[in-house]
């Protein structure tokens, strides 16, 4: 049987450990923080836990790594891992720079292993379900796509909210339109600290005409995260805090026109898509197969995250630093 460790036991790493203990294939956990690993300690029985990563590393039982530590971290501990001959699955964001990515794709593909990243939101069943409905050409020409993530609070002091809130974001806008886009723009501001944008617009432009736009906040007072999709034909709502999908029969006519001929809830989805992304990866790892959201995908998603930091950045430096 398939045996995993998880590497790095916080917030989001004890939902990954719990996932992987229930599905039966978790084998170890590398977490160095005392009070963490008596957690791990009471709640799991038999669970090895390594305060070491090259102990990890050292054990031929386990095939896969499944990585939740800080981001400036996921690079060298990737790397290692790959060398080591294991499978590795990253948290988003993926590494820090485009560089890194493309070094750790080159990497996994000579070593012959599987790179899998955490863009969890592309294994909700709405966002599949929306991927068919538009390849299906039922909303027509596809046109603008919008996605919100804002809510007060989670505020980073070591990444701003484009990193910490857009990763997932622009992984689904690429994986909806299928292509990359050809012109990224951004603008926001820093409110809270110097240097850190609270509140930030990303523009994309695609070769197909489409346009996509994301805004992304942790300095907002009600809670939305919403992917509106709008195509010559009809437009769908993908409302992820109540998992539905809304077809809209409207649009505007050649004439101006307005045409509404009402809406529907069509889709309804899960709010636990973690476990899907866990069997993903494993079915991944046994068939030998890329993953949905393998390495290359991932590279896209750091390239426009690194375009649209270095127009905000630019924008912070000519304005001293508070709007961008």
């Amino acid at each position: 049987m398939l045996k995993t460790a998880v590497v790095g036991a916080g917030n989001w790493g004890q939902n990954l450990v719990q996932t992987l203990d229930q599905m039966g294939v978790l084998a170890a956990v590398v977490e160095t923080d005392p009070a963490q690993k008596e957690n791990l300690a009471k709640k799991y029985n038999n669970l090895v836990i390594y305060e070491d990563f090259r102990q990890l590393l050292d054990n031929p039982e386990i095939q896969a790594l499944l990585i939740a530590t800080p981001a400036p971290t996921h690079y060298p501990l990737a790397r290692a891992a790959l060398l080591a001959g294991k499978d590795v699955f990253l948290e988003k964001p993926m590494v820090l720079s485009s560089a890194d990515a493309e070094n750790l794709v080159e990497l996994a593909g000579q070593k012959e292993r599987v790179l899998m990243v955490g863009h969890l939101l592309l294994y909700q069943p709405a966002i599949q379900w929306l991927k068919q409905y538009i390849l299906s050409g039922a909303v027509g020409d596809l046109r603008i796509l919008s996605q919100e993530r804002l809510k007060l609070g989670r505020v980073r002091a070591n990444e701003d909210v484009l990193w910490s809130f857009g990763v997932h974001d622009i992984a689904v806008l690429l994986y909806l339109v299928g292509q990359s886009p050809e012109a990224v723009e951004a603008t926001g501001q820093c409110v809270l600290q110097p240097q850190i944008a609270d509140d930030v617009y990303v523009h994309l432009t695609f070769k197909s005409g489409v346009k996509a736009n994301l805004h992304v906040s942790w300095l907002w007072p009600e809670q939305h995260r919403r992917l509106t999709v709008i195509g010559s034909e009809a437009m769908l709502v993908y409302n992820e805090l109540e998992q539905t999908v809304t077809l809209h029969r409207k649009g505007i006519s050649s004439g101006l026109a307005v045409r509404d001929q009402g809406c529907e809830v069509v889709f309804h989805g899960s709010a636990e898509p973690l476990r899907l992304e866990c069997e993903h990866f494993l079915q991944a790892v046994e068939q030998r197969k890329a993953p949905l959201s393998d390495g290359c995908s991932a590279i896209d998603v750091i390239k426009i995250l690194e375009s649209a930091s270095k127009e905000i950045a630019g924008t912070v430096k000519q304005k001293g630093g508070q709007d961008v």
